[in-house]
């Protein structure tokens, strides 16, 4: 029998879930590890010393330790709805949006989320900070249902996960902004049966023993 990839994954992080996505949606079986990372199992700490999810180990050996390089594995491996060629713009164009987010907006992020790591800093002005940005997008779905057209790719699918986090704060204050397009395009993403099929709950993942199999046809183990 073929070895499969190995994903290590939390599938509350947004960096696992952006991950598990692109792997569904390719198609690329995998066995699924999901793990506690306030009692990190040996297998990820030696996979990956840093400690942090995801992280796809290859049958090769190769190890891939940033979510985004996971992606871009698993679409180069098939790419069935064609978030490499979006309808507008290019990978080049929906990187640098990725990387505006994964920067400035995710710092943001942390601090409202998590303001008593985070001491020193206003969570008001990381409020605004993180709001301003996410205006942008609300801007840019004007033209399009989605970010770089009228069918999700690439940045919709590594984007969401973290404006779900942000909508995640105060439910109530999310409904209540202008952004209709915005809170129109996380729901409907929320919605999909890729979301649903990336998202089943899974007991930990214990040294020595085997993950389950993924993606799951019906959302679930088995």
């Amino acid at each position: 029998m073929t070895a499969l990839p190995v994903l290590y994954s939390f599938r509350r992080c947004p960096y696992a879930m952006r991950a598990r996505l692109a792997l569904a949606v390719s198609g690329q079986v995998c066995e699924l590890r999901e793990v506690v990372l306030r009692n990190k199992p040996l297998g990820l700490l030696q996979a990956s010393p840093k400690g942090t999810v995801p992280v796809l180990v290859l049958p090769g050996g190769q190890v891939l330790e940033q979510s985004l390089d996971i992606m871009l594995w698993a679409l180069a491996q098939n790419d069935p709805e064609g978030w490499l060629t979006p309808s507008n713009g290019t990978v080049a164009d929906m990187l640098a949006l990725i990387a505006e987010c994964d920067g400035p907006f995710k710092q943001a992020l942390d601090r409202c989320k998590y303001p008593s790591r985070y001491p020193d800093a206003d969570p008001a002005l990381a409020r605004t900070q993180a709001v301003d940005w996410l205006q942008t997008l609300e801007a840019r779905l004007a033209h399009h249902a989605c970010l770089y057209g009228n069918r999700a790719a690439l940045a919709d699918m590594a984007i969401a996960p973290f404006v779900r986090q942000f909508a995640g704060i105060d439910d109530v204050w999310w409904s209540a902004q202008p952004w209709p397009r915005l809170q129109a395009w996380l729901a409907h993403w929320q919605a999909s049966p890729l979301f649903e099929q990336v998202m089943p709950k899974l007991p930990a993942w214990v040294d020595g023993t085997q993950g389950v199999p993924f993606p799951h046809s019906n959302g679930m183990p088995g």
